[in-house]
C-alpha cells in the first residue's frame, strides 16, 4: 500500500471520528504533510480538541494536551534541570512540549514567557533550558487553539509567533444534517463506555509513512507560473497599491516571506492529498486566506469599517491575475 493509500485511510478514519469539520480534517493533515504547525480559531464545542486526539490515535506517536493557562511557567511546557541530591547533579527532566504531537489548548492565556518557549520550539525544533539546548523529536508538530469569543484574560500571539504557524484556521457550526451524525456518534461513544462492542478501530500509521508522503509532497511539479503566482499573492499584501486603490488602505503590514513558503508547501499538499503530481493555481487560492490571514496586519481605519483578513486577502486573491 502506498504512502498515499494510508494517508487517504487515515483522512477518512479522521472524517468519521470528527463529523461536521471536514476543512479542519483537511487542513490537519496538510500541515502534518507540509512539516508545519496549525492554529485552530473557533467557538468552544467545535471538535477542535476531538480532531487533535483523533490525529494522535490515528499515528505511532507520543500525544500531549496541554491547557494554558494565565499562571503557567515556560518549565511547564519546556521541562526543568532537577537536581539529585545522591548523585550531586542536576539532570534534566523533559516537559510535555517532546511530544510528537501538542495540543496547546487556549494559547492566548498564557503569558509572554510560555509564548517566547513555545516560539523557540517551533521555529528551530529545540528548547533552551539553562546553558543547554535539547532537540525535539523529528516529527513535531503544535495545534494551537484559541476562542474568539471570551477575550478577557487573553494575552494577544504576537507577530514573531503568528508567523511560526504554517496555517490559520477557522472552524465554524456543523449544519443540521452533520450535528445530527454527531448525536448518533456520541450515543454509541456512550455505549461503548459502558461496555458495548466498539466499531473496528483504525491501525495507527507508522511515522515513517509520514516521511516518505511528505518526500512525495516535495517532488510535486510547480510550475514557474504557479510560482510566481504565489509570489504576486504575497507581494499584493505588501505593496496593494499596485493592484488596488481601493484595497491600499487597508493594510499596514503585509506577509513575510514565511507566507509565500507557507502558500506553496500547504498547495503542494493539497494537491498530493487531491491525487495529483502537479499544483494548480486553485490550490494556490484554496490555501491563501489559511496561510495568509494571521500574517497581516489591517489599518485601524479598515478594522473599523469591518474589513476583517479574510474579506481583504479575498480582495486581493480578486485583483491578482492567475495564470
Amino acid at each position: 500500500m502506498t504512502p498515499r493509500d494510508q494517508i487517504s485511510q487515515l483522512m477518512a478514519a479522521l472524517t468519521r471520528e470528527v463529523i461536521g469539520q471536514e476543512r479542519l480534517v483537511q487542513r490537519m493533515m496538510v500541515a502534518l504533510l507540509a512539516d508545519g504547525h496549525l492554529l485552530v480559531e473557533g467557538a468552544p464545542g467545535l471538535a477542535k480538541t476531538r480532531a487533535a486526539k483523533a490525529l494522535g490515535n490515528g499515528i505511532h506517536a507520543s500525544f500531549h494536551r496541554i491547557q494554558f493557562t494565565p499562571d503557567l511557567l515556560p518549565a511547564d511546557l519546556t521541562g526543568t534541570d532537577i537536581y539529585h541530591p545522591d548523585e550531586g547533579t542536576f539532570q534534566f527532566a523533559s516537559g510535555p512540549i517532546f511530544h510528537n504531537l501538542l495540543l496547546a489548548d487556549e494559547i492566548n492565556r498564557a503569558p509572554a514567557k510560555v509564548q517566547s518557549a513555545l516560539l523557540e520550539a517551533m521555529a528551530e525544533r529545540q528548547v533552551t533550558v539553562g546553558a543547554y539546548s535539547y532537540e525535539l523529536p523529528r516529527l513535531f508538530l503544535v495545534m494551537a487553539t484559541q476562542n474568539p469569543i471570551e477575550q478577557e484574560g487573553t494575552y494577544p500571539l504576537p507577530e514573531a509567533q503568528l508567523d511560526r504557524f504554517m496555517l490559520h484556521v477557522t472552524v465554524g457550526y456543523p449544519d443540521k444534517t452533520a450535528s445530527r451524525d454527531i448525536l448518533r456518534l456520541a450515543r454509541q461513544e456512550a455505549l461503548e463506555a459502558l461496555g458495548e462492542p466498539a466499531y473496528a478501530e483504525f491501525e495507527p500509521l507508522d511515522q515513517e509513512v509520514i516521511f516518505a508522503a511528505r518526500r512525495e509532497v516535495l517532488e510535486l511539479f510547480l510550475s514557474e507560473s504557479v510560482e510566481e503566482y504565489i509570489l504576486e499573492i504575497v507581494e499584493a499584501t505588501r505593496d496593494p497599491a499596485r493592484y488596488s486603490d481601493e484595497i491600499a488602505p487597508w493594510l499596514r503590514w503585509g506577509a513575510s516571506p514565511r507566507g509565500a513558503i507557507a502558500i506553496e508547501q500547504a498547495a503542494r499538499a493539497t494537491a498530493w492529498l487531491a491525487g495529483r503530481d502537479f499544483v494548480t493555481p486553485e490550490d494556490v487560492r484554496g490555501v491563501a486566506s489559511d496561510a495568509l490571514r494571521h500574517r497581516i496586519v489591517l489599518d485601524y481605519a479598515a478594522e473599523a469599517e469591518g474589513i476583517t483578513p479574510q474579506i481583504c486577502i479575498e480582495a486581493l486573491l480578486g485583483v491578482v491575475p492567475a495564470p
